[in-house]
């Protein structure tokens, strides 16, 4: 006797933006869905991968900005789910990674629905990729960690200060999503434990024509960052990998001094 089979759900990851770098896996799940509930920092032309007749919800998330409520989302997933649509949640970057798929996932199987999840290249990655630069060196980065600035209603956050020590002792490349509101509080606490001329690369719009970047120092980021016009969806870039970017050996930027730089 066959195992009863339960109603399923995909949560795909669009990647940062540039519609080329989907992967195989998640160009045929967005092919075979009915309904796609899409984020806000998904790129459009990944919607081209959609059937002419799949019916396409947008649900919006961004940083900043007004965002359709999660219990919403909920529903309206579990809702298409049982009435038989072939579902995809497209989410910006990866799912599992700042984008509120562990929640999703949990939320589907409480209501007895299946969850299959498909990973894209989450912003982080992509962002300093896109200089030229990895995110760990056998020289320069023995890990790296993945944070968000963004903490959630009523939570304390991260405590950079904490943070900045355990990066500076175990060489490790800080990656900030969400953390162009509360940049200062960040840059702060990352002072107590990391130099002030550690290297910093921010990347805006990831991946995209669009894209936009900015190399600084920590003790320098703030000024960077308003003078040089760069704001959210931004990925920030802390640590001694970012020395691997050409443009910073080009240029010889002095670290021991405020130096802002943006190219391409």
């Amino acid at each position: 006797m066959n195992p009863i089979s339960l109603p399923r759900c995909t949560l795909v990851g669009a990647g940062p933006g540039d519609p080329e770098l989907l992967t195989l896996k998640a160009v045929k799940a967005i092919a075979r869905a009915t309904v796609l509930l899409v984020d806000d920092l998904v790129n459009d032309a990944v919607l081209e991968h959609a059937k002419p007749d799949a019916r396409i919800i947008h649900v919006g998330k961004r940083g900043g900005c007004a965002s359709t409520p999660q219990a919403f989302i909920h529903k309206l997933m579990v809702q298409a789910v049982r009435e038989g649509e072939t579902v995809v949640r497209l989410k910006g970057g990866d799912p599992f990674i700042f984008g509120r798929g562990g929640e999703e996932v949990e939320h589907l199987r409480e209501e007895g629905i299946e969850v299959d999840v498909i990973n894209g290249i989450t912003s982080g990655l992509a962002g300093l990729t896109s200089l030229g630069a990895p995110l760990t060196h056998r020289d320069r980065a023995h890990g790296v960690v993945f944070i968000t600035g963004h903490a959630k209603p009523g939570d304390e956050g991260t405590d950079w200060v904490a943070l900045s020590r355990t990066a500076h002792q175990a060489k490790l490349t800080l990656v900030i999503y969400m953390g162009v509101s509360s940049l200062e509080t960040i840059q702060l606490g990352l002072l107590q434990g990391l130099p002030a001329d550690t290297p910093v690369a921010i990347v805006q719009h990831a991946s995209l024509p669009q894209q936009r970047q900015a190399l600084t120092t920590l003790h320098a980021l703030p000024e960077t960052m308003t003078a040089q016009g760069l704001q959210s969806p931004s990925v920030i870039v802390i640590g001694d990998v970012v020395r691997g970017v050409h443009a910073w050996a080009e240029h010889h930027l002095d670290t021991n001094e405020v130096q802002m730089h943006r190219f391409g």
